[in-house]
């Protein structure tokens, strides 16, 4: 082989690895998460991590800076049991009143204020979507593939799915408004996709408008859930106190498990009374990517 030959040889891993779809990083912080969620007791070392992920420890810390801006130790500190517990160190305190004290600044601060929202009236819920058309397209993402789902008011769902989920996925969806009418449509809806997860499309002075359709009380919690700071967490817990509802947690659990609009109204910052990070609709490897995605583009970490 010639040294043009060698050069080139070693270049091409370079360009396939610095120039990746979103999805392509996600996927890999996908597969290191789940190894690390079942192995979290051995306090797994990086070139484990990556050795289940099946790539190199120096493709993994590549994959993570790009994904979230930090490294894996850091990403994976921002996520770990610990670090939620300490988002509940004050006893008897509501998280809202002592999640971390953000600088909201940048991103952090921008992210809260560029999403509106309007609720549909309680028929149009009742009556199973009757009568409303919901245009539809799947889009890359940070988080893998991405549902996306809008009405003439707005955007009306996100969902997400991994390789071969994405008929299950829409499923999932249609069955929360059996009645509408479904319009495949990825042109109407790749604005909608582009402004949700770029950091750059996050403007106070061009909202992007979520409009919320379901019961009144699933409205009240996902309401509550878009006052969570940008980075930060609660508890079923204190999302029933907020709403006026204290001994209403379990109900709180389901509303939020069915909140359409995942991400945008940030159902996967609600962690369990003891600062467990719980279950996740769209999966807990997705709500650890969320979370430290987050955390990296916020300086919290």
């Amino acid at each position: 082989m010639s040294l043009a030959e060698a050069t080139l040889a070693d270049l091409a891993p370079e360009r396939e690895e610095t120039d990746p779809g979103p999805s392509a990083d996600y996927d890999l912080v996908r597969r290191a998460l789940a190894f690390v969620s079942e192995r979290w007791r051995d306090h797994p070392e990086v070139a484990d991590i990556a050795n289940a992920a099946g790539i190199s420890p120096v493709r993994l810390e590549r994959a993570f800076r790009r994904f979230a801006g930090i490294t894996p130790k850091q990403f994976l500190h921002a996520v770990t049991l610990d670090h939620a517990r300490r988002l509940l160190r004050v006893e008897g305190a509501s998280v809202f009143d002592t999640t971390y004290e953000l600088g909201l600044s940048g991103p952090a601060r921008l992210h809260d204020l560029f999403v509106t929202h309007e609720a549909m009236t309680p028929g149009a819920y009742r009556a199973g979507g009757e009568g409303l058309e919901i245009r539809y397209g799947w889009h890359d993402s940070p988080f893998g593939r991405a549902l996306v789902m809008v009405t003439d008011r707005g955007l009306a769902g996100l969902a997400f799915a991994d390789a071969g989920e994405d008929a299950a996925a829409f499923e999932d969806m249609r069955g929360r408004w059996p009645r509408a009418r479904y319009v495949e449509d990825a042109a109407a809806t790749a604005p909608l996709a582009a402004r949700a997860f770029d950091p750059a499309e996050w403007k106070a002075d061009r909202p992007l408008r979520v409009v919320l359709i379901g019961s009144d009380f699933e409205v009240q919690v996902w309401e509550t859930l878009l006052s969570i700071p940008f980075a930060g967490a609660t508890t079923y817990t204190d999302i029933a106190g907020r709403i006026g509802r204290p001994t209403a947690a379990r109900a709180v659990g389901s509303a939020v498990g069915r909140n359409p609009v995942s991400f945008v109204v940030p159902c996967h910052r609600v962690l369990g009374k003891s600062g467990g990070l719980c279950g996740y609709h769209w999966g807990l490897p997705r709500k650890r990517a969320i979370l430290g995605w987050e955390a990296g583009l916020a300086g919290t970490v």
